[in-house]
């Protein structure tokens, strides 16, 4: 199995040591009621690995040293555990005054949890998640059948919080942490909002799996693929939805609400509608490295890709991609701007602090972090239609 199929995915560059830690370079995001995680290898579409081109990065640094918040987390961890507190609370705390917006500390249990979500089994109730920009928690989708959907909470209905503590202004990784569970049938108490309505809500946890990728057609004959997020097999999944599509038809490939996953999966979804080349650009302490796509793709049929604001991370990645290359018409709302790169680091007490080490962009130089995608058409009510007319004009291939 390649580097670029296993979740423990190793950096085939440099890596850091500390207190027997061996740090593994990712680009994580949220999924679902757990978080996702993809590395990269920087080997090129032959195999081989090539130089990346030269990218400007300094306008996209860390808020601070990762090096530091790092020792510093695992100072405090240690510290915390000499006095017989809790490490990864002391850590939590340190990472909190790194500035870090993406920065997270997890138990060994939830970390665990993180790297099964990749496979696309979770454990927790059924929900993803969103900060609005006033800074409160917002249900952005509810899984169908899950004890969120079976305990009637809407996309829309607004996290106010969990256990009794309140999520506003957290970082979405954080209060996604607080929902995921390490054993299905545990409680969680949320506090929601709707309009005017507030109540609580106890569910119970379960045991979940996620049918990432989901393969329609549309009234016009168009194949309509709508991928949640890049868990595992997902992108050979999108390969295969475009390899067997009917002859002659376009696709839509639906991102809305994708949160991210594995890098990977989304490197080798980009590659079912190119011929090889640059995906994307990232640095890692400021050394430059590049993604490539596999050559073989499908370069005739038309594309249109539909984004939200919920499109982030590897997501935004692939949209990229397809955009820069003029591979795709883009069509929807600005997508999120996750576009930074974490790198977990193992504490003294067996809990992870995931920290923000650098950041990608689109193959023309781009930057997405804080930024997003702008579509090339804008659109939110009636998006889904107006990318099927959009994907009619582009007409079959010739």
């Amino acid at each position: 199995m390649s580097g670029l199929d296993r979740f423990a995915e190793r950096f085939s560059g440099p890596r850091r040591i500390r207190r027997g830690a061996t740090l593994t370079l990712v680009f994580a995001s949220v999924l679902v009621t757990g978080a996702a995680t993809g590395s990269w290898s920087d080997a090129a579409d032959d195999g081989r690995n090539e130089p990346p081109p030269s990218v400007r990065s300094d306008a996209l640094a860390a808020p601070k040293g990762d090096a530091d918040t790092a020792d510093e987390a695992a100072d405090a961890a240690a510290e915390a555990m000499a006095d017989g507190k809790s490490g990864k609370d002391a850590a939590e705390e340190a990472v909190s005054r790194s500035g870090d917006r993406w920065g997270s500390v997890y138990s060994p249990g939830e970390f665990q949890e993180f790297e099964k979500a990749l496979g696309g089994a979770y454990t927790g109730i059924g929900l993803w998640a969103r900060r609005a920009a006033d800074g409160h928690i917002e249900v952005s989708k509810v899984q169908k059948d899950g004890p969120a959907d079976r305990a009637g909470i809407r996309e829309g209905d607004r996290l106010r919080s969990i256990d009794g503590k309140r999520v506003k202004g957290r970082p979405v990784t954080e209060v996604l942490s607080l929902l995921r569970g390490e054993r299905a049938g545990t409680p969680v108490v949320l506090g929601l909002e709707r309009g005017t309505r507030a109540w609580s809500e106890k569910l119970h946890r379960a045991r979940l799996s996620t049918d990432s990728v989901k393969v329609t057609e549309a009234s016009d004959g168009a194949v309509v693929i709508k991928v949640d997020a890049f868990t595992k097999g997902s992108g050979e999944a999108v390969r295969t939805a475009v390899r067997e599509a009917p002859e002659g038809a376009g696709i839509l490939l639906d991102l809305r609400g994708n949160s991210g996953g594995l890098v990977s999966e989304a490197v080798t979804a980009t590659s079912a509608l190119v011929d090889g080349g640059l995906v994307a650009t990232y640095d890692v302490r400021g050394e430059q490295k590049a993604l490539h796509a596999e050559r073989g793709g499908d370069t005739d049929r038309p594309v249109v890709a539909l984004v939200d604001g919920g499109t982030m991370s590897a997501a935004e990645l692939l949209t990229g991609a397809l955009q820069d290359r003029g591979r795709a018409v883009v069509v929807g709302s600005r997508t999120f701007g996750k576009g930074s790169v974490q790198m977990p680091s193992r504490l003294p007490d067996g809990s992870v602090a995931e920290l923000t080490v650098g950041h990608y962009r689109t193959p023309s130089g781009r930057a997405v972090d804080g930024r997003g995608i702008t579509p090339d058409l804008e659109a939110e009510d009636g998006a889904e239609k107006r990318a099927e007319t959009v994907l009619t004009g582009l007409g079959p291939p010739s």
